[in-house]
Parts: C-alpha cells; structure tokens; sequence
C-alpha cells in the first residue's frame, strides 16, 4: 500500500462532509472509491472519539491520514539518467531540497508519463548519497509515485519548488502548506493592458462543470482563493502585460484562473489563454512566430519563501525569468 497522504481542515473546508472534503483533496478518485480506502484521524478538535464516519460535519484543524491501495503498474518509479536530466538546484541539506523545475517537465509520474519526471531526476540526484526512507532519498509519506511532493507546479509552469527527504520535513511542510503560512510569488505575461497598477483578486475555485481538466471561478461552491497582480511592464502596441502575482491560497490552476476570469489570460496558456483569437491582431512578425510557435504558459514561480520544516530558519529563493520568457520580454522590447 502507498504511504499515508495527510490532509488538514482548513478555514473553507468548515462544515463540509468528510467524504466532500477527501473528494475536493483527491479529485482523481471517485467517493465510492474513496470511502474504501483506509481512513485514520490523527488529530481530533474535541471530538473525544477516534471513530470515522463520513457524513460527519469537519472542524478547523482535523487531520485525516488516507492509504491509498496501490493498483497494478507497469512501471516501477526509478531514477533517470542524470546526463538526461540536469537540475537546477538551489539548496539541500538532510531534509529538503529546493530546485529551480523547468518547463515541460512533470512533477511525479502519472497517466502518459511514466519517466522523466522532476521526482525522477532528484531521485538520481540522490542516489549517490544518504538514502531515506525506503530507499528513496524522499520521504515517501507522499505514496510511492509522489516521494517528497508537498506542493506541485504544473507541467507546463517553471520556477521554485521544494520537496521533503525526511519525514519529519514532509509532515512540517504539508501543514505549512495548508496553513498557507509562507510567500508564493509568480511572474505572468498576460494578454491585456489594465487600468491598474495593483488589484485583489478574489473568487471561488472549483472544478468546471463543462471541462473536467479546467477549473473555474465559481459563485457557490469551490474553495476560497485570493491573488494580488501588480503590474511590472506593459506594452501597449503588442497588448501584452507582464505582472507579478502573490498567492494567499494555494488552488489548482489558481492563477490562470483568476487572470482569464478578469481579462488577463496568461499568453501561450492552451487551456485558458484564448490564444487563437488573439494571433491575428498581432503585428511584429517575430512576436507572432514566438506565440505561435511556443509551447507553455508564460508563467514561472519567481519566489518561494517559509520557515525551514527542522529548524525553523527563514528561507528565501528566487528563480531567475526562465530563457523563454526572457526571449519573449527581449522581443517586446525590441
């Protein structure tokens, strides 16, 4: 069986059903499957009593522990070839490490990946030296295909992520992470000019209805979220805006979200940026061979900021602008 995945019940989760709550955790598995999976609470809000039931009504602050059965798997997870998969790493010691992810490149494995994942290349970063828990290098409280992963970035978003070699590192970072207690920062390049130099953005998540790979800005429903876009540059004959973007929750897909439903689609983003329509009123011509020949969303995670998960220590990384988005600013530029 997968080692246990933790969850914590945070301010928006209040008063919903266990099973809702795990279902909103782990939209990858349907309730029915879900309630046969092995459920254990690890921490009670004044309940006096251990036992489960899923219509129960949650509390700030439960902990639930959930083994997932393992299915069947043709692949067995594996470090890749380092010559393959250089990292860039911007800090290790005994607990975590924190690397500089690329774009294109998965965080663990999953349907239609099956190798060369960030876990596989820090896995064979590791393999040479001290191994964890397992074996792994990773602590594999996260299941045995999502060793160290506490957060992710999507496939196609670069920038800082972190992940846990001990225990003791993950189950820190995962309440850190749930607590939202630390600074998230993105850079964007955004379709659209705005009228403002700094804006909340506040709204609903949720999975779409219509499109179940899209989330969507919800009016009932879905889990609370809040960005702060300030504007960094514009350039007003390409339509084209870059912003940074602060994070105060951490939703799926939360930022190209927030930025399509307010008119700022993330350029070159294929699942929200509208990026077809947009084409022909472009007019340099080497602008418009970058957006149509590009594949990605202009985004990467600038900076990532928390207490380190052993000793407590405040730590801070920055990443610089990846080359594409670099090339991109140069052509704007230009």
């Amino acid at each position: 069986m997968n080692a246990p995945r933790v969850f914590i019940v945070e301010e928006s989760d209040i008063g919903l059903r266990l099973d809702k709550f795990l279902v909103l955790k782990m939209p990858e598995f349907s309730r029915n499957e879900i309630q046969k999976f092995e459920i254990k609470r690890t921490k009670d809000e004044g309940r006096g009593t251990k036992e489960i039931k899923f219509s129960e009504k949650l509390k700030l602050g439960d902990e639930f522990e959930v083994i997932i059965p393992e299915k069947p798997s043709s692949f067995v997870l594996r470090p890749s070839s380092l010559s393959e998969f250089p990292l860039d790493i911007l800090f290790e010691d005994d607990d975590i490490i924190v690397v500089n992810k690329s774009r294109g490149v998965a965080m663990y494995p999953g349907a239609g990946r099956e190798t060369d994942t960030l876990v596989h290349a820090v896995l064979a970063h590791l393999s040479a030296g001290a191994k964890g828990v397992g074996g792994y290098g990773l602590s594999t409280l996260g299941g045995q295909l999502r060793p160290g992963v506490v957060h992710r970035l999507d496939k196609d978003t670069s920038g800082v992520v972190v992940l846990a070699k001990s225990d003791a590192a993950y189950r820190a970072l995962v309440k850190t992470f749930a607590a939202h207690d630390l600074t998230r920062k993105y850079i964007a390049f955004v379709w659209g000019v705005p009228n403002w130099t700094e804006a909340d953005i506040e709204g609903n998540i949720g999975r779409s209805t219509r499109n179940r790979q899209k989330m969507s800005m919800l009016n009932r429903g879905g889990k609370e979220a809040k960005t702060l876009a300030e504007v960094l540059n514009v350039w007003t004959s390409a339509s084209i805006s870059k912003m940074r973007c602060t994070l105060f929750t951490g939703r799926t897909h939360q930022i190209r979200v927030h930025l399509s439903a307010h008119g700022f689609p993330v350029v070159c983003d294929p699942l929200y940026g509208r990026g077809n329509s947009r084409l022909g009123s472009v007019k340099n011509p080497e602008l418009f061979e970058f957006l149509k020949t590009h594949h990605g969303q202009m985004l990467y995670a600038e900076v990532l900021e928390f207490a380190h998960p052993i000793t407590g220590e405040q730590m801070k990384f920055k990443a610089k602008l990846p080359d594409d988005m670099k090339e991109l600013q140069d052509i704007l530029n230009s």
